[in-house]
């Protein structure tokens, strides 16, 4: 058999994982409350990378750049299922209209970086796959 087939077969992807960016959100028995996380694909990422797009002057010159603060917002708001961020009920509590503006009133700096690690390793940055192959 080819190794064709390895890429039209393959393995099934975790679609939902769960990870604990805090211990400030608990249930009603103290228990704390994991986020519910998914990996991106690379045209989610790609069309995510596209909206945090920006361009300025340069010696009279426009240079496009990646807004890394918008990008980052945008793939935790994309990559978490639960809390859902665009829900009206939460976006109402931090009295906001945008839902990646929810993360930033939600989380502290720590937890926020610490979802977005979560997401991006979901989404396969920051794996090192020749490593893994060695094994």
């Amino acid at each position: 058999m080819s190794n064709l087939s390895a890429f039209l077969h393959p393995a099934p992807i975790q679609d939902v994982l769960e990870v604990i960016v805090s211990d400030r959100f608990r249930d009603e028995n103290g228990k704390i409350i994991p986020f519910k996380i998914r990996p991106l694909t690379q045209e989610e990422n790609e069309a995510l990378s596209k909206q945090c797009r920006r361009s300025r002057k340069v010696n009279g010159q426009p240079v496009e750049y990646l807004d890394q603060a918008e990008y980052s917002r945008r793939v935790v708001v994309a990559g978490t299922i639960e809390p859902n961020f665009a829900a009206k009920e939460i976006c109402d509590f931090y009295k906001v209209m945008d839902p990646t503006q929810v993360p930033s009133k939600m989380l502290r700096a720590g937890e926020f970086a610490a979802l977005m690690k979560a997401i991006m390793r979901a989404s396969g940055f920051g794996v090192d796959l020749e490593e893994e192959a060695k094994n």
